[in-house]
């Protein structure tokens, strides 16, 4: 039995976010890809079987089907970052949800990709992906856009830039000293 706490380091976290037709995926990736060391998590690979039939069904995902899934890419997450910085796309689209991932994997930076409606829309109708444009409605509805001064870690994004100016922008502003840094957790032990 162990009587003094046990320190894991755990290296940085991003979770790119957004409505469905933002460019999370591209801009996870992409970020990585500049990033040494990084890695990617595709947040759709988490979902279950029946929230891909519900969505290709065009059927919102209602907060019952998105909590075990976000628990499953918050423990996905924070198991990579022990090894590895972690950058996941998932639309992460209420501050509950946010919080959720936070809560599993504390200190994670929320890259939040906005845009209008109509550019969106037009880059959902230009894509082959499950989730139709016509559940863009529903997917504005229940975002709960992060505030920066009401919740930490965020950083928003417009998406009417290219991807390549986004990402140069996420790390000559934002990411630099935040990426050199590891946390250190300390884990009690009763």
């Amino acid at each position: 039995m162990l009587t003094s706490p046990i320190t894991v380091k755990r290296q940085p976290g991003i979770i790119v976010m957004g409505v469905s037709g933002t460019g999370k995926s591209l801009i996870a990736q992409s970020l990585v890809n500049r990033l040494n060391k990084a890695k990617f998590l595709e947040g759709d690979d988490f979902h279950p079987v029946e929230n891909i039939e519900s969505m290709t069904a065009g059927i919102p995902l209602t907060d019952q089907h998105r909590e075990n899934w976000l628990n499953i890419i918050g423990r996905n997450v924070e198991t990579s970052r022990l090894t590895q910085l972690t950058v996941c796309s998932c639309s992460a689209l209420k501050k509950r949800y946010r919080e959720q991932l936070r809560a599993l994997s504390p200190g994670l930076v929320f890259i939040y990709l906005a845009g209008d409606k109509s550019l969106i829309e037009q880059r959902m109708m230009a894509r082959k992906h499950f989730m139709p444009a016509s559940l863009l409605d529903s997917q504005l509805n229940t975002l709960e856009p992060p505030e920066p001064n009401k919740e930490e870690n965020i950083i928003t994004c417009d998406i009417r830039l290219q991807p390549e100016e986004i990402i140069n922008g996420l790390i000559a502003e934002y990411l630099p000293p935040w990426i050199a840094s590891t946390q250190i957790i300390e884990v009690k032990n009763d």
